[in-house]
C-alpha cells in the first residue's frame, strides 16, 4: 500500500488479541510479540482450542482450518499511529505506532507477511508426535487443463483495447 511501519517504533503490551480478518469482536487467540529489531518483530500466536460445541468453537476451528489448509496465509496488525510523516510516493512512514492486535488475513497490506510454511510444519510435527499419519491428498481423475499462452495485466497501466476483460461467470465449491 506504500506505507512503512518502522519496527523499532512499535509499542505494544503483551499478550495481544489474535483476530481473524480484523474482526475486533470475535477473537480467536492470543499473540506475544518479541523484541522489535530493525528487520521486524517475531511473534508467537496461539489459537484457542475450545472443547464445548458452539459459535466460539466453530470460530476458532474455522480460523485454524483456514490457516492449516493455506486458505489464509498472512498477517496484519491493527495499530494507532503516534508519529508519522507523508512520503513523496504518496505513502505514509509510521515512525511510532501502538499495535493493539494481530490478525490472520487473506490479503495483507504487506505482501511478505506470510505465515503458511510455519503453520504447515507445526501441524506436521503435532501429527507426528501424536502418531497420526499425514492426511491423504486426493488426486484428480484428469490433469488440469493447460494453457499455452499467458496474459500479463499490470494493474498500474491501462489495458489496451485488444485485451478482453476478465469475467468470472461461475464459482463452484469442490
Amino acid at each position: 500500500m506504500g506505507d512503512i511501519i518502522d519496527p523499532l517504533g512499535v509499542k505494544f503490551k503483551n499478550p495481544l488479541p489474535l483476530l481473524h480478518q480484523h474482526f475486533h469482536d470475535r477473537p480467536v487467540g492470543t499473540v506475544k510479540f518479541k523484541k522489535p529489531t530493525k528487520d521486524g518483530i517475531e511473534f508467537e500466536a496461539e489459537i484457542a482450542k475450545i472443547e464445548e460445541d458452539g459459535p466460539l468453537k466453530d470460530r476458532c476451528d474455522t480460523a485454524w482450518g483456514e490457516l492449516k489448509y493455506g486458505l489464509v496465509r498472512a498477517t496484519s496488525v491493527g495499530f494507532r499511529p503516534i508519529e508519522y510523516s507523508f512520503m513523496d510516493n504518496g505513502g505514509i512512514r509510521f515512525s511510532e505506532v501502538e499495535v493493539y492486535e494481530l490478525s490472520t488475513v487473506t490479503i495483507p497490506a504487506q505482501p511478505d507477511a506470510v505465515i503458511f510454511d510455519t503453520i504447515k510444519s507445526l501441524d506436521a510435527a503435532a501429527r507426528k508426535a501424536a502418531g497420526v499419519p499425514d492426511p491423504e491428498i486426493p488426486q484428480p481423475d484428469e490433469p488440469a487443463p493447460q494453457s499455452k499462452k499467458a496474459r500479463v495485466v499490470k494493474l498500474d497501466e491501462p489495458a489496451e483495447g485488444s485485451v478482453a476483460p476478465f469475467v468470472v461467470r461461475e464459482i463452484k465449491r469442490t
